[in-house]
């Protein structure tokens, strides 16, 4: 692979992880929930998830999986639900935001389950049926059939998952920021709704989603 389809490739890639999207969603959540450094765990869940689309991408299967209608549908319900699920539970609990050190009084944030929050992120990437067509779509394209494939791939899958897991960490720090505002002039339940009404209209979305995405 030369240095000129690495850049086009590398340009494509950084235009769909900079368009918002569950993911964008789920980390900021995360991010104004628990703080960056915890949301990070989110992060390296959807870069494996990406990793694994990629992966069934340049093999081949995800192409089945995206002409396959009862497969498609599975996949495309499975993932409307589950952020449907995540909105309706963050509606009714919020964010947390009250929980915010104060000059009176200093309040230990509660701690997450990292795992947990892996298996989100990991549970959303891998049930958006626009991310296994986007795979579908860019991998083949660059991969040239006759040079090795290993090197290939090891290229476009970590210059990928890099620019993924780099915007996402972005919109982490800028939702952790907004989270200070927001919490100063107690918005905490306003900003739960909104995030989970972020939530359920993204599943909505995504159960309207057809197969020539």
């Amino acid at each position: 692979m030369n240095f000129d389809s690495w850049l086009l490739f590398a340009s494509i890639a950084l235009v769909a992880t900079l368009t918002p999207g569950p993911a964008v969603l789920l980390v900021s959540t995360h991010s104004v929930s628990f703080g960056t450094k915890y949301s990070i765990a989110t992060m390296l869940g959807n870069v494996s998830g990406l990793f694994v689309m990629s992966l069934l991408s340049v093999l081949g299967l995800s192409a089945i999986i995206l002409h396959s209608a009862p497969i498609f549908l599975t996949v495309k319900l499975l993932g409307a639900c589950y952020l449907i699920f995540l909105g309706v539970k963050i509606w009714r609990k919020g964010l947390g935001l009250n929980a915010v050190p104060t000059a009176e009084k200093s309040i230990v944030p509660r701690r997450p389950n990292l795992m947990k929050l892996y298996a989100n992120g990991l549970l959303v990437a891998l049930t958006n049926p626009k991310a296994i067509a986007f795979t579908t779509a860019l991998f083949p394209q660059f991969i040239q059939a006759d040079r090795p494939m290993l090197p290939q791939f090891s290229i476009l899958i970590m210059t990928f998952m890099f620019l993924s897991f780099v915007c996402l960490l972005g919109f982490a720090m800028m939702a952790e920021r907004a989270k200070m505002g927001s919490a100063r002039i107690r918005m905490s339940g306003f900003a739960g709704k909104a995030f989970g009404g972020a939530f359920i209209g993204s599943g909505l979305f995504l159960a309207t989603v057809t197969q020539d995405v």
